[in-house]
């Protein structure tokens, strides 16, 4: 077993290592840093592949191997690295300037990779250097995922090889008639601003299509209803075939189609619709190994495991994410309640077992293994555990630092809805101590959970407790995990019901714990966070008294078109909604302490959101402040990290104050 691991808790340079299953020992394998390739000088396209990955840490972030892991390719500092696991031994491999995506194929002759918006091939042994498909015009690439496909689709990859080894299908990105944008350094007056192409809410994508490209220099387009349906999801090529997936531009239609490689001809083999949208399931489409199609499929108020169009899950089993098909085994994560997630698997002979109990847990599988990651709210390491078909499990050792705070979480439900909600605070808190200022600290949106059973994804929350707030979170409508009729309930409405949501929250950990004072009350963000914190601020001033958005999408129509015509439909349809869920509407209403963060090289939420904000808060009089993060961008680096969470507190407990939430009276030019 192959995987990534640094030396240690403070090393942020990920080395590969080896794992003997049956033996049970681990060795290293390869450590960047003996290579001496500069980490830090990344092509720019890894550098957008590890931000659309959210990979804040260098070293071996992404590798890969043939079927019989007798070779790894990973690409490090833009040079194409090859590793025989047997041995140890490793090679350099001659390649054009900027490895992004190395692949041995299958049965280890040769390594693909893309360099240049081109992709390439070289013999193991480092001979026979080719180029398989160059761009044939600016603009075009070869082998890369375009931005929504790698920020919304779940799809980072842009090429797949054939089972045999002798073919590989590749999507050629046209981005032509993307508009283009600019981020810039603004800390550095003589860097040059880089372009980008970015698809905002309404305009043009990419044109992306797909070629099947032979090592003997043939080429096959494949072809499909691309003006219909111009989203490309997903692409699987195993011994049944290549399978590709495909979704309108409304996304209320996916289609799954087999693809003859031979002629690119495809046909229909499953088609799924909803009149909100489709979602979009990681892992999806799979075969097992007698070819059934592994899709899902969401009946009622379930998403439901589906196999060879049959769906062999129950009612009230949520399933999230396929984490492997082995064999005839599907390993999937799922659960009936939101708030953990458990591994299973199901095959036709076993039927459905649960592998894993209390916790948030995540796994994959393959050649009669099973590894599985745990995570509970009694232990703040995960819990990585190996097991191999009906042998004993084994453990690998964690290498992670220990926090240096544990987190206490209260989970309930709260109100009608049942909200899952948090509630952390300081350590050594007693009942009667006195009343503590509250700080609600969500994400709130469709992307991702805060409530969940695992001690690790509180530490910053239990930081914040721990500098005397109490800490409130709270996952409202729309957020995953509660099945599909939840996640729509914000269709066309993605403010105004979660942030009613965060205040039922508020208020029913208020009726739990006495000592929280509504008279004081935070609220923080980040990304869709953000965007929530200012509109609580500017929306319901009578609840929330300050807020920290960082990140915040402001105007809806800056956004990708994936994610944002997903749940607010075309703005030339739709202008309205996209006015009323803008946050620069209610800027003249601002009547509390606001603080605006923002990375300015963001290539996710531009920091136009920020500065559009900023501007309209000043043109209307209307106070506030502004944290610009020069060399930040959608990420937040380590090396700030602690800084910026001090001065968040900072401006919280300046913010929070007696005079500060005292009911700001305007004067006559408007201004508080």
């Amino acid at each position: 077993m192959l995987f990534t691991r640094t030396r240690a808790g403070d090393d942020p340079i990920a080395c590969l290592w080896a794992y003997d299953v049956a033996a049970g020992s681990e060795r290293l394998l390869l450590d960047p840093r003996e290579l001496a390739l500069d980490d830090g000088d990344l092509p720019a396209a890894e550098r957008r592949r590890r931000e659309r990955a959210r990979q804040p840490g260098g070293g071996v972030t992404e590798y890969s191997c043939d079927v019989d892991q007798s070779i790894v390719a990973v690409a490090l500092g833009g040079k194409l690295v090859v590793l025989d696991p047997a041995t140890g031994i490793t090679r350099t491999l001659p390649s054009v300037s900027g490895v992004v995506d190395p692949r041995p194929d299958p049965t280890a002759r040769f390594i693909g990779y893309v360099g240049g918006g081109a992709l390439h091939l070289v013999d193991v042994d480092g001979t026979g250097a080719r180029t398989l498909a160059a761009p044939e015009a600016p603009h075009v690439s070869y082998g890369l995922a375009e931005h929504v496909a790698a920020e919304s689709m779940h799809r980072r990859r842009g090429w797949w090889w054939a089972p045999d080894g002798q073919r590989l299908v590749a999507a050629r990105v046209d981005e032509s008639r993307v508009q283009v944008w600019h981020v810039a350094d603004l800390a550095n007056p003589t860097a040059a601003p880089v372009a980008m192409r970015y698809p905002a809410a309404g305009t043009a994508n990419a044109d992306v299509s797909l070629v099947v490209l032979g090592l003997d220099g043939s080429r096959v387009e494949v072809d499909w209803d691309r003006k219909e349906f111009e989203y490309l999801t997903a692409v699987s090529w195993d011994r049944s075939g290549l399978t590709i997936a495909v979704q309108n531009r409304s996304q209320t239609c996916v289609r799954v189609l087999r693809v003859d490689p031979d002629t690119g001809a495809s046909r229909v083999e499953h088609e799924q619709t909803d009149s909100a949208w489709v979602s979009l399931v990681p892992g999806v489409p799979a075969r097992t190994a007698d070819g059934a199609l592994v899709w899902t499929t969401d009946i009622e108020d379930t998403r439901h495991l589906l196999v060879g169009g049959d769906p062999v899950t129950p009612p009230g089993l949520q399933v999230k994410e396929i984490l492997g098909v082995d064999g005839d085994t599907v390993l999937f994560a799922g659960s009936t309640e939101s708030t953990e997630r458990h591994v299973w698997t199901w095959s036709a002979g076993a039927g459905l077992s649960q592998l894993t109990t209390s916790g948030v847990h995540d796994g994959h599988r393959a050649g009669g293994t099973t590894v599985l990651v745990s995570r509970n709210l009694d232990e703040p390491d995960p819990r990585i555990t190996v097991r191999a078909s009906d042998d004993s499990p084994a453990w690998l050792t964690s290498r992670a630092q220990t926090p240096p705070l544990t987190p206490r979480v209260d989970l309930f439900e709260a109100g009608p809805l049942r909200l899952r909600t948090a509630v952390l605070l300081p350590t050594g808190h007693r009942r009667g101590d006195g009343p503590l200022p509250v700080l609600m600290d969500p994400y709130g949106g469709p992307a991702a959970q805060r409530v969940l059973a695992a001690q690790s994804v509180y530490l910053t929350s239990q930081w914040f407790a721990d500098q005397g707030f109490a800490v409130v979170i709270v996952d409202g409508r729309g957020t995953p995990g509660r099945g599909p009729r939840w996640e729509r309930l914000v269709h066309g409405k993605r403010g105004g019901a979660p942030l009613e949501d965060q205040v039922d929250g508020l208020r029913e950990a208020a009726r739990r714990y006495p000592e929280l004072d509504l008279t004081r009350v935070g609220i923080r963000g980040w990304s869709y966070g953000g965007y929530l914190a200012a509109l609580a601020v500017l929306r319901r001033p009578d609840v929330f008294h300050a807020a920290i958005a960082g990140a915040a999408v402001v105007d809806q129509r800056l956004y990708d078109t994936h994610w944002q015509e997903r749940f607010l439909g075309h703005p030339d349809d739709n202008p309205e909604t996209y006015d009323r869920d803008s946050l620069l509407r209610y800027a003249p209403e601002l009547r509390r302490p606001l603080l605006l963060i923002h990375g300015l090289l963001d290539d996710n939420v531009h920091p136009a959101h920020m500065l559009q904000l900023s501007a309209k808060l000043l043109a209307a009089g209307r106070p506030h402040n502004v944290l610009p993060l020069p060399s930040g961008t959608h990420m937040v680096g380590e090396d700030i990290a602690a800084r910026l969470l001090g001065a968040q507190v900072d401006f919280l407990r300046t913010a929070l104050s007696a005079d500060a939430t005292a009911v700001a009276r305007p004067d006559r030019t408007g201004a508080p």
